[in-house]
């Protein structure tokens, strides 16, 4: 997450000026569920511009252009209003600039993105900056959970847990020669949808299964092990269940 601020003056308006990069993240690596991710080289880049006045302008190039919306409803936007809110302070007139290289809907974060960019740069506009853990807090506050949130406020590769209204989180250098392949669908599938084909309870000896395997992940994280990459990528927590939205996928895991 990288940020920038400038102010000019144009005529007796007084212009200031945000601009934002955050991560794609990929989550639920392996048998980390809802709990560890990493930043990937995909970027948004928002640059938004507060002056006198009333109004929102808001332009979108790159992924999701031609159906993310261009007025209030825009979550970009949203997350600008959500900070403005929090340190009580009244929109201006705001220009939003978003262009982004991460596809919507489709698993490398693209909601933390926008929830990350936009808390930023609007901290920033009301003279709050946030350090980046007090974005992770506000963010994991708005999504519930940390796994895509984390990696996008703090980059590399990230473990957290909640830990009542604190997050608890490790932050993991990515090994040098770690590369990540990215296999993008070619349809949408919201949050909602992937989360709902989930069981409310799952079985102790799954439980026993993930809990061994995420930590066999990280250690390979943290060691550069890939000899235990294929076995802490394994998980039946949520992987099993989500096999019937994505045509292919349980041929990819076995």
């Amino acid at each position: 997450m990288d940020k920038r601020a400038s102010t000019d003056k144009m005529g007796a308006s007084l212009v200031k000026q945000v601009r934002v990069r955050v991560p794609a993240t990929s989550a639920n690596l392996g048998a980390g569920f809802d709990c560890l991710g990493l930043a990937l080289e995909l970027y948004m880049d928002l640059t938004v511009e507060e002056s006198e006045g009333e109004g929102l302008e808001i332009t979108a190039t790159g992924e999701g252009s031609g159906s993310v919306p261009l007025d209030e409803r825009n979550a970009v936007y949203q997350a600008v209003r959500r900070a403005y809110a929090r340190a009580g302070k009244t929109l201006g007139r705001l220009c939003l600039a978003i262009d982004s290289q991460i596809p919507l809907a489709s698993g490398l974060g693209s909601s933390s993105a926008a929830l990350v960019a936009g808390l930023t740069a609007g901290a920033e506009l009301c003279g709050m900056g946030l350090d980046r853990e007090e974005v992770l807090r506000q963010g994991v506050a708005v999504e519930g959970h940390p796994d895509n949130v984390a990696p996008c406020a703090l980059g590399g590769i990230v473990i957290a847990a909640l830990d009542g209204e604190e997050v608890a989180w490790a932050r993991i250098e990515p090994p040098g020669d770690l590369a990540a392949v990215v296999a993008v669908p070619d349809f949408p599938l919201p949050t909602s949808k992937s989360r709902s084909v989930l069981p409310e309870r799952i079985a102790r000896r799954d439980a026993i299964f993930n809990a061994g395997r995420v930590g066999l992940l990280v250690a390979a994280l943290q060691q550069g092990d890939y000899s235990l990459l294929r076995t802490g990528m394994q998980d039946r927590l949520h992987q099993p269940y989500r096999t019937v939205l994505v045509p292919g996928m349980e041929g990819v895991l076995t």
